[in-house]
């Protein structure tokens, strides 16, 4: 028992708990650590937010459990079962190098030097950076297919999106990746960004493994997930220096002629055709050493057109760009301009048929026909994206030769279809909630079997769902923009990934009045709370609550105040909670009987009976009443067949009563919930109850 209150082992199990990182049932053990600091310090103690609290918190833990024998019991139970940290369970691997590679040895064994120094505390970092083009990406491809044995553990490459400031993944979304990378599940990662990092390098800490961060924009985005782990080599790449980034620099240049002209040759089948060699050595002066310019001119070696493009001269990215552009038929052209309008993270045939206005067949065949000029890359399940470089490129001829009416009314047409498809897939993923949008409604669900497809659906494309909603707020379109960020709900509920949906939230809330403005507030607030911003987050929930109060919304005020006792009670300010509910059911109560929300009256009553039941299991004296709460509760999501309810109500009568030491009372209403979820697809919350009857059966001991 004396490892398990020792201060480095209380510390381990509340940072465990309080990252969110062992996930559904992290937040729960953390509840009843509340309740027993509570119980220890004898008034109310804050959850932990930062970490200088966190280590305040363990040591009154600590202490506590060497002066009070029973409560060093009851810690010793939590820890006993607490959660372990995340797992590893993916292998990562990367791509595929391109088969034809020259001229890059010197680089290489920089990288190799770095990748195998002595381990001495320092981060291993290699910094690859050249132009555009230029083949540092490909370089960071061949490290990791040549050197895989040295990296068993395997090898992750992220897209930072670093092409500009404006497209540059934030650096809590880089983190997401990388542990998503690693195969944690959603419930496993934590919202903050801080607690994402620790996670992380928990996570690595052991592992021999290769992380390539791709098109890094800078030193901010980078340094959460640098590490001094002996097993880690970190690959930055970026078109140039990252001032701030402590890294081995390794500069790329562009291929010498000599390489220029093997790689050229390569590419053309293995050997130059006789009309071609007259103009092979103004072609590789034209295409300046750069890899890309030479795939894209090869296929035209010999048919004099190189040069005739008009591209800037001294950029070999563009001027290949604009020759692959020219040699296109006019219906792939427009395709190639107009897609690159926005920056799509990728994209498939049905982007391509709703922005450019024809069928998915003809998208199709537009898309490979672009694919072989190298003017998009493939990026997997049948969507492609831009090069940077060829995506300025394909934006200015848009502009030069589309004109902007047809360039707005394609952007138009392409930010509908991912309003649509959001609101369709969110009714999938939360088809019984009031806060789904209205207008989801008269579209009808989306064609996914259930809410876990629709909920990956939204999230492989949620770079563009948060594009569109840029688009529409630079058109003007605020209305759009709003709806996209409210259709986006039942993501942000079922998914979490707040830091990417915060963009469009922020700007929501800055034009939306009447309810609408309530809902935003709210999802801004929910957010915000999840990130332990909780300054931001009660502002926002009260702003919620007065915009509901001001559009006559009764429903949608009740709940705002409801989720304001919800971040209390995450806080461990149980009192406060304690009222906020009273006052959301007061306001529940001035509902008619023939107003809206009437319908749904009891089970809201009935949630607030259970939150209400949660709250007074840390307040002290008052469990016999949280019993009477938690017991209404119950009553009414059996008596409605609620299953999903009815286990997270019986979970919360197991806790309270394991509480008070009573594991054998506990036990029937663990089976009980785990009964109730038998067909839930519940994982996060059978984990907990798995963790529950660990608690009973260590009880006993």
């Amino acid at each position: 028992m004396l490892d398990l209150i020792s201060l480095s082992a209380v510390t381990g199990v509340l940072s465990a708990m309080a990252t969110g990182a062992a996930g559904e049932a992290g937040k729960r053990g953390l509840e009843t650590a509340g309740v027993l600091v509570r119980r220890i310090a004898g008034r109310e103690v804050t959850a932990p937010a930062t970490d200088p609290e966190l280590t305040a918190v363990a040591r009154m833990v600590h202490e506590g459990a060497l002066r009070d024998p029973a409560f060093a019991r009851a810690w010793t139970v939590l820890a006993r079962t607490a959660p372990a940290g995340p797992e590893v369970r993916r292998v990562p691997r990367l791509p595929a190098p391109t088969r034809f590679f020259t001229d890059r040895d010197g680089p290489l064994k920089e990288l190799v030097r770095e990748a195998g120094r002595r381990a001495d505390g320092r981060p291993r970092v290699a910094l690859l950076h050249g132009p555009e083009g230029i083949g540092t990406s490909e370089l960071a491809l061949f490290l990791g297919s040549r050197e895989a044995k040295r990296f068993p553990h395997g090898q992750l490459r992220i897209d930072l999106r670093g092409s500009s400031a404006d497209t540059a993944l934030d650096p809590a979304a880089v983190l997401y990746r990388a542990l998503a990378g690693l195969g944690l599940a959603d419930e496993e990662i934590p919202a903050a960004a801080d607690d994402r990092t620790r996670c992380f390098r928990e996570c690595v800490a052991e592992l021999k493994l290769l992380l390539v961060l791709d098109h890094a924009y800078s030193a901010a985005q980078v340094a959460p997930l640098l590490t001094a782990a002996p097993g880690v080599f970190t690959v930055v790449v970026a078109r140039r220096p990252l001032p701030g980034l402590d890294a081995l620099p390794v500069p790329v240049g562009p291929l010498g002629r000599k390489d220029a002209a093997k790689l050229l040759t390569l590419l053309a089948g293995g050997s130059v055709p006789g009309g071609a060699r007259q103009e092979l050595p103004g072609l590789l002066e034209e295409c300046g050493g750069s890899p890309y310019a030479l795939r894209v001119a090869a296929p035209w070696l010999g048919d004099g057109t190189w040069g005739t493009a008009g591209a800037p001269a001294g950029d070999p990215v563009q001027r290949a760009a604009e020759l692959g552009h020219r040699r296109l038929a006019p219906d792939t052209a427009r395709v190639y301009r107009l897609m690159a309008l926005r920056a799509w993270t990728d994209f498939g045939p049905a982007a391509v048929a709703a922005t450019a206005d024809i069928t998915e067949a003809e998208a199709a065949r537009h898309l490979a026909e672009l694919a072989d000029r190298q003017l998009l890359e493939p990026a997997g399940a049948g969507r492609h994206r831009y090069r940077p470089a060829v995506r300025r490129h394909a934006q200015a001829a848009a502009e030069r030769e589309d004109g902007r009416a047809a360039c707005e009314a394609a952007v138009r047409r392409e930010v509908d279809r991912h309003l649509r498809f959001a609101l369709r897939a969110g009714l999938v993923a939360l088809p019984q909630s009031w806060r789904t949008a209205s207008r989801a409604r008269e579209l009808g669900p989306g064609p996914h079997r259930d809410a876990g497809e629709a909920v990956a659906a939204l999230s492989a494309d949620l770079g563009n769902l948060v594009e569109a909603a840029r688009a529409a707020a630079d058109l003007g379109d605020t209305d759009t923009a709003e709806l996209l960020g409210h259709a986006l709900w039942p993501y942000q509920l079922k998914a979490g990934r707040y830091e990417e949906l915060l963009p469009v939230l922020r700007a929501g809330v800055r034009t939306a009045t009447g309810r609408r403005a309530g809902q935003l507030h709210f999802q801004l607030g929910m957010a915000l709370a999840a990130l332990k911003d909780f300054d931001a987050a009660e502002r926002e929930l009260r702003a919620a609550a007065e915009a509901e109060r001001e559009a006559g919304h009764v429903r949608g005020r009740a709940s705002a105040v409801e989720a304001l006792g919800l971040l209390r009670l995450g806080q461990w300010r149980y009192e406060e909670a304690y009222a906020l509910f009273g006052e959301a059911g007061a306001v529940y109560d001035t509902i008619g009987d023939g107003d809206e929300g009437a319908a749904d009256l009891p089970r809201a009553r009935a949630l607030v009976q259970r939150h209400k039941g949660r709250a007074l299991r840390g307040i002290p004296g008052r469990r016999t009443e949280a019993l009477e709460r938690l017991g209404e509760a119950l009553r009414f999501f059996r008596g409605e067949g609620e299953a999903y309810n009815t286990a997270r109500t019986l979970t919360d009568l197991a806790e309270v009563r394991l509480d008070a030491g009573e594991s054998e009372a506990a036990l029937p209403l663990i089976d009980e919930a785990v009964a109730a979820l038998a067909r839930e697809r519940a994982e996060p919350h059978l984990a907990v109850l798995r963790d529950l009857r660990a608690r009973c059966v260590s009880a006993r001991e």
